[in-house]
């Protein structure tokens, strides 16, 4: 998403730096040739103050923009105490509540200090942006901060190049010659996906469409325990689990439903790039997302978090009866690049 956004503001015709901590990850080959790579080399977090102090210094940005909760206590301290008059707008990707819900106790704790310091801070951010309307509601509360600072914009999601990589051919032999219907979910393997509500689901699939099957893309801390089950319920040539993915465009094209079983989100990228595919998709009404997207359910079943039995009934329904695919990338081309830029801009030059 931060890749899509730079690109399209290099393509306006605005000069973009990219500032990273640490070059290295699965998208680094992606960075647009007209985007700067300012690599911090290896900057621990505790580190970066200074360094982002002084790229306010030397590059006197008119904006910076942050994605996640550390970089933007970072960015808004190290503007403070460099006195710099670039604007910094600050992003919220996630519903911190439910993750804090979520998490282990000294995971908890750490995110409870990295909270504390977001409602001293995030006050000095110029516009704070939340990706869905549960998320902006949260960050008001956790965040302590005035509603008015807090501008909706959705993910820029929907691009060419998604349409163009949905097209490319599929890496696995259940999609490239489908002779049953095949169930995808996509995302890390942990917790908050609750993948074992979605294998709990896909036994009771198996009961009234005996040759369906289910790929799981993604990896995470949860492997193993997944990996258990599958072989506890005796899955283990109806269930495959591929890892990550560079393209899972393809995947989604040739799918024959998604399904996003997630405990929580903050939005919900996955389920509107299924919807540009043209693929049915079927989520768990979590906080947040979910709903929003989908419009209450007019574009996709939604069902309880963790009910395996509500989720299986959707998942048979949508396969005996599929929709539209232009009705589901209408819905899609509501989360264009395009129309995320144009609500960045207009928060840069307000």
């Amino acid at each position: 998403m931060t890749l899509l956004l730079a690109e399209r503001f290099a393509n306006m015709g605005y000069g973009v730096d990219l500032l990273l901590a640490r070059k290295q990850g699965a998208y680094l080959a992606q960075i647009p040739s007209n985007v700067n790579l300012v690599d911090k080399k290896d900057a621990r977090l505790i580190f970066s103050v200074p360094l982002i102090g002084a790229y306010f210094k030397k590059a006197n940005p008119d904006v910076l923009i942050s994605s996640s909760e550390r970089i933007n206590i970072i960015a808004l301290i190290a503007r403070k105490i460099y006195k710099s008059r670039s604007k910094v707008i600050i992003s919220v990707h996630t519903n911190n509540s439910e993750q804090l819900r979520n998490e282990k106790f000294l995971l908890r704790m750490y995110r409870r200090i990295v909270l504390f310091a977001g409602r001293v801070v995030y006050k000095w951010a110029d516009q704070v942006v939340a990706v869905s309307r549960g998320v902006a509601e949260d960050a008001c509360k956790v965040f302590n901060i005035p509603a008015e600072m807090v501008k909706i914009i959705y993910n820029p999601i929907v691009s060419p190049d998604l349409y163009n990589k949905m097209k490319s051919p599929v890496d696995h032999p259940w999609l490239k010659q489908p002779k049953a219907p095949v169930i995808l979910g996509i995302g890390r393997l942990t917790a908050q996906k609750d993948f074992f509500t979605l294998l709990d689901a896909f036994v009771e699939v198996r009961k009234t469409i005996p040759e369906v099957r289910l790929i799981i893309l993604g990896e995470g801390e949860k492997r193993r325990d997944l990996e258990n089950k599958i072989s506890g319920l005796d899955l283990n040539d109806h269930v495959s689990m591929p890892g990550f993915v560079g393209n899972p465009y393809s995947y989604l094209f040739n799918s024959s439903v998604f399904v996003l079983s997630s405990a929580w989100e903050g939005f919900g990228n996955v389920l509107v790039e299924a919807m540009a595919t043209g693929t049915p998709v079927v989520a768990t009404n979590c906080p947040s997302g979910p709903a929003e997207i989908l419009e209450n359910g007019k574009y996709g079943p939604l069902v309880p978090v963790g009910n395996a039995k509500r989720l299986a009934k959707s998942i048979v329904a949508v396969l005996e009866d599929r929709p539209d695919p232009e009705f589901l990338q209408s819905r899609a081309n509501d989360f264009t690049v395009e129309k995320a830029f144009d609500k960045y801009l207009e928060l840069i030059n307000n």
